[in-house]
């Protein structure tokens, strides 16, 4: 087990590149055994999610081969072996597969996914969009039984706007028989990404990003090479770590528009940003005004940036109210930020920050992937320094995170921990 150590105070400056998106890949690879052929990706980001992928698929008969951001795979001997288990339980986009597999071989059976526990997080929509393509579902010894003879295309409602249904529904769909329609659909740009894969491959996927999906389904996927995206989620951890800090930063490798959500709350709390073609450019300053936010999905506010956020409001002037309408469990950063003296009230879905206090570094825990970030941006505003278990939740989605931000100007290390036996 390792721990992060951070010594705060110090304004980050510079410029660094953001990797490829951390929700598009894990959507990407299993999109890949789609093919039956070899699929190639770029821009592919070093993160644990994307190894412990690509470590499936390969149990799965697959051939992975990874050469810095670029990853090689191969599915032509691929079997639709029993997944019930193991690392299934590592990563909650392993439900990725669950579309893969029965587009593939008409079949899979696969256990529940497991990632950051942020409360309940149903998969009734991916199930209702299976069985509206023809596909059979049980539960047998703790796994999920899915298998179809043949899938037929189908219109499909969503219940809850869900990206994790509205791309399993996709992966599936485009191999059906038939038109499949996808309606309240979700919009983020990683379902674009998913779709752009796919018709690269020789699907036939229209609407993708708006609220209406329509697939026509075709017999056969070929291989092809695509570039992943940029991780509007990094991005805007950056930009708000550099406002933060008082600091001066300009993030590339990004899509603006991507963040527009998170570039109107900035400017709203007085930080200057500065758009370029394919770059942000965040200045910080001395003072910040509070404000409110309400998640939403895209294009509103991410609930990937409402913990990193918090960090940043504790210096706002006022009191800032922020409420997570898509995790109403995703607020036990705050615990910890309290520790290291914020003054966070949370209520239901929402936290109540009393700003304009100054954060002191302490023993903190990541509990999840995007906490972790939160106690990441607290412990480079906070004085003293700033210890952080709980690591690995933070490998999951940031690539080179030490290193871009010891680039930046911050001070911070890891260290092993030695856990004994009595």
């Amino acid at each position: 087990m390792e721990k992060l150590f951070i010594e705060g105070g110090r304004k980050l400056t510079g410029r660094i590149q953001i990797s490829g998106a951390k929700n598009s890949a894990v959507a990407l690879i299993p999109a890949a055994i789609l093919a039956g052929a070899e699929v190639v990706l770029e821009n592919v980001p070093d993160i644990s999610d994307v190894h412990i992928y690509s470590e499936i698929l390969q149990d799965l008969g697959a051939v992975v081969e990874q050469d810095n951001d670029m990853i090689r795979i191969d599915s032509t001997r691929m079997e639709a072996r029993p997944m019930p288990n193991g690392k299934i339980k590592e990563l909650r986009a392993s439900y990725y597969l669950m579309g893969a597999m029965l587009g593939r071989f008409g079949e899979a059976i696969i256990g529940m996914p497991g990632g950051c526990n942020l409360g309940p997080r149903p998969i009734d929509q991916h199930v209702k969009g299976f069985e509206a393509l023809g596909a059979r579902m049980s539960h047998e010894h703790g796994s999920l039984h899915i298998q179809a003879k043949e899938l037929i295309g189908s219109k499909v409602y969503l219940d809850v706007v869900s990206v994790g249904a509205t791309i399993n529904i996709m992966l599936a769909a485009c191999r059906a028989k038939g038109k499949t329609i996808i309606e309240n659909a979700a919009k983020e740009p990683e379902i674009i990404d998913v779709a752009t894969l796919l018709n690269a491959m020789g699907a036939s996927i229209k609407g993708a990003g708006t609220d209406v999906i329509r697939i026509e389904g075709v017999e056969k996927l070929s291989g092809c090479r695509h570039s992943i995206i940029p991780d509007r989620i990094e991005a805007g951890t950056y930009m708000i770590a550099a406002a933060a800090t008082g600091g001066d930063v300009v993030i590339d490798n990004i899509i603006p528009r991507h963040m527009e959500s998170l570039t109107a709350k900035l400017r709203e709390m007085n930080i200057r940003v500065e758009e370029e073609d394919d770059a942000v450019h965040v200045i910080g300053c001395d003072t910040y005004e509070a404000i409110d936010i309400k998640t939403l999905p895209y294009p509103g506010f991410p609930t990937d940036l409402q913990q990193p956020i918090t960090s940043l409001l504790t210096a706002a002037n006022g009191t800032s109210i922020v409420t997570d309408n898509i995790y109403h469990a995703r607020f036990k950063h705050a615990e910890h930020l309290l520790n290291m003296g914020a003054k966070i009230k949370v209520e239901g879905r929402s936290a109540v920050i009393e700003g304009k206090t100054s954060l002191v570094g302490g023993k903190v825990m990541a509990t999840d992937l995007r906490a972790g970030a939160a106690l990441v941006i607290a412990g480079l505003m906070a004085n003293g320094i700033t210890e952080i278990t709980g690591v690995h939740h933070i490998d999951r989605g940031y690539a080179e995170l030490e290193e871009k931000l010891k680039s930046l100007g911050a001070v911070m290390w890891r260290e092993k921990s030695i856990q004994r036996a009595y």
